[in-house]
């Protein structure tokens, strides 16, 4: 099995590519897509195959999809970019990949998406039955071109597309939950974000990989206890700001995520639970 992965020098794609590599069989062929081949020497020195190319060059999207016979998509661009590369990548360079690999006659395609797609809460967890619907504070070209993305690629016919919805990441020494502080400055202190560890997305995204007949389903996948603002300042080793207590919480449910599909439909189960486990793992 070739495996094409996109998005491998970034935060998500950078620790899920040799989780994937690290668990090939005999014969299996991890592919990775990089603009910049020096950025990929550590997965190439993990046995990776590297293709030089930009995700929005349709000549590098077909070599990169040669004989593959899936494709995880993780690459994207995050929030603070201007709209326009946030549809470029996101939306843009997505549906492409999809239709490329379509067209190379790719049997499978995960597409790594956010949960906020959701946009605001339903006050419970968010199930990947509920509709998008616009609006809350990470509302945005994000959120849009990540949801548009996942309509036209499941719209083609005749591919095999998987989605994994995403909550906050964090991880192997990713800085991320450091940078959470920049928004729980702004939250109530009893507001909660949902999360998930590196391990835990490459685990999910594996199942979504390898799974067999679940083309067109869409899998939240997540931890299992969402922590609060006081929490995070708390991880942090940070002082909580008094003003948090003076605050309300505009939308309880906001981001958090009801996982019952992944597991029970791909035996799903996090290897942190939560981020407390993992910190006393040592995995953070």
């Amino acid at each position: 099995m070739l495996t094409l992965v996109t998005g491998t020098t970034g935060r998500v794609g950078s620790r899920f590519a040799p989780r994937l590599l690290a668990q090939r069989r005999p014969g299996d062929t991890v592919r990775v897509l990089v603009r910049d081949a020096a950025r990929a020497e550590r997965l190439a020195a993990l046995g990776a195959e590297v293709v030089t190319g930009d995700l929005r060059d349709p000549e590098a999207l077909g070599k990169a999809v040669a004989g593959a016979d899936a494709v995880v998509n993780v690459a994207a661009t995050f929030r603070g970019v201007p709209d326009e590369e946030a549809w470029a990548v996101n939306h843009g360079a997505a549906v492409e990949l999809g239709r490329a690999a379509l067209a190379a006659g790719v049997g499978r395609f995960v597409q790594v998406s956010t949960a906020n797609v959701y946009g605001v809460g339903r006050g419970r967890p968010l199930t990947e039955d509920d509709e998008s619907r616009p609006g809350g504070e990470m509302w945005g070209a994000y959120a849009e071109s990540k949801i548009r993305a996942e309509r036209d690629l499941l719209a083609l016919d005749g591919l095999d597309v998987r989605i994994g919805r995403l909550p906050f990441v964090y991880g192997d020494g990713d800085p991320h939950l450091a940078e959470s502080l920049r928004w729980a400055a702004h939250w109530a202190a009893a507001q909660r974000l949902q999360m998930v560890h590196h391990a835990d997305v490459a685990q999910g995204l594996l199942r979504l990989l390898h799974a067999p007949g679940i083309g067109g389903r869409v899998y939240n996948i997540a931890d299992d206890a969402p922590v609060t603002t006081v929490e995070l300042y708390r991880l942090n080793g940070a002082e909580v700001p008094a003003e948090v207590s003076a605050r309300t919480d505009p939308d309880p449910f906001f981001g958090v995520l009801s996982t019952e599909r992944i597991r029970r439909e791909l035996g799903y189960r996090p290897v942190h639970p939560s981020v407390w486990a993992a910190r006393d793992a040592g995995a953070l």
